[in-house]
């Protein structure tokens, strides 16, 4: 694990970030019922000032947008520049003259100040050392200032994504090697007591945490399952390896993925 965010910055100004960017009408229609229930919680208000942290295709700024008026102001920040082309252009549809965007990284950018409100959906497991991004992000709130973030739970409860890994680890044969929990990825918060220890850390900022089961369908594979069967061990491989690459670039730190091959016997 590198000591500031570069490898994430990378990546997200990638194939990754070019792949989410394509593809944000299926992967907002995943997300948005877990960002619709954190932005209940934040409940912002007319004339309030807000951060939206990774920030990503931009619905969650819009929606805060819309949220805190004319009045207010929300400035949405992001390490991928191509999301962040879709995220402008949705918002020049919207006609509000009270959001921005910046290509910054919320860990060390120059933030503004006396902010109501650091929002995130999903945007905050990816820091390379959240501890300090953290107590960054404190100084851009108001004393009474609040931060409110959603983040997955643990992998064994997120099936959605242990599912597919597990089936590609099968399908190859081989087993998951030694992954760090706490490195940047989506499953960097899932425990509890590393969060709750990270905001307190932040010069005391509010920390409740809260569960939530969100459920959601995932679509139908396009090919009877019949004709999916694997015919020899080299299809079996193939379309193995291939499923543990998507696995790989949209969901998991590559030290999650990394398999453990099975000795090869004589032939």
């Amino acid at each position: 694990m590198t000591a500031d965010n570069s490898e994430q910055i990378a990546q997200w100004n990638g194939a990754l970030g070019e792949r989410w960017a394509a593809m944000q009408r299926e992967i907002d229609r995943i997300v948005v019922p877990f960002g619709d229930a954190a932005l209940r919680a934040a409940a912002p208000q007319p004339g309030e000032r807000v951060i939206d942290v990774g920030c990503g295709c931009g619905d969650t700024s819009i929606e805060l947008a819309r949220s805190v008026g004319e009045t207010g102001a929300v400035l949405g920040v992001d390490v991928s520049q191509p999301m962040l082309e879709v995220a402008r252009a949705r918002a020049v549809s919207t006609n509000r003259a009270n959001l921005s965007f910046e290509n910054v990284d919320a860990s060390e950018a120059a933030l503004p100040t006396e902010t109501d409100l650091v929002f995130s959906r999903f945007g905050v497991m990816f820091f390379s050392q959240p501890f300090d991004a953290f107590r960054h992000l404190r100084k851009s709130l108001r004393k009474d200032g609040r931060c409110v973030f959603v983040c997955w739970r643990a992998p064994r409860d997120n099936p959605w994504a242990t599912a597919p890994l597990s089936a590609a680890h099968a399908a190859m044969g081989v087993t998951a090697g030694p992954s760090d929990s706490y490195a940047p990825g989506p499953f960097a918060f899932a425990d509890d007591e590393r969060v709750h220890a990270i905001l307190s850390d932040a010069d005391s900022m509010p920390s409740v945490c809260s569960a939530s089961t969100c459920r959601f369908r995932l679509a139908p594979p396009r090919v009877p399952p019949r004709s999916l069967r694997c015919r020899s061990d080299r299809f079996r491989a193939s379309h193995g390896s291939r499923a543990l690459s998507i696995c790989r670039r949209f969901w998991m730190p590559s030290s999650a993925l990394s398999p453990r091959l099975p000795k090869r016997k004589g032939r």
